[in-house]
């Protein structure tokens, strides 16, 4: 990555334009065309640097509901486990660690209600009843953007 692609990478953390063509925009405060903007986003993207551009909501501002997950599953389980909680839309991470613990997943609902009812569902479809459901009490994350 050189110098351009960090200013690129913080313009899209932190400033994405809302317009017709945003990468037109980013070229130009980058000096460089939309064309060599989005050559390099992409470049990054297959690199694994970027995973994704989209919109950041607060949930709980919009009424919505989420929590944090974590599972013991034995190792035959896995797979199945963890096909039927990402076949659900409102997943929005899922990943294995190397504890007792070790699927983690966080979810976010319309409403505690259909949370709930996922939850329940996750545990009748897989038969595993130990879930943690790790609801925030309170929000200690201000910024997850990082300054290139």
């Amino acid at each position: 990555m050189d110098d351009i692609d960090k200013k690129i990478l913080n313009i899209l953390q932190k400033e994405f334009p809302l317009l017709e063509q945003p990468f037109l925009v980013v070229g130009e405060r980058c000096g460089i065309s939309e064309e060599e903007t989005i050559r390099r986003v992409q470049k990054m993207k297959n690199e694994g640097i970027i995973r994704r551009i989209g919109a950041i909501f607060d949930g709980a501002k919009l009424g919505r509901v989420s929590t944090l997950c974590a599972a013991c599953v034995p190792e035959e389980k896995i797979e199945g486990f963890v096909a039927v909680v990402n076949s659900n839309k409102n997943v929005t991470h899922n990943y294995r660690r190397n504890n007792e613990y070790n699927i983690w997943f966080t979810v976010s609902a319309a409403s505690a209600d259909e949370l709930e009812n996922f939850l329940r569902e996750i545990k009748e479809k897989t038969g595993l009843t130990e879930i943690l459901d790790m609801r925030a009490v309170r929000t200690f994350k201000i910024n997850a953007s990082f300054d290139m």
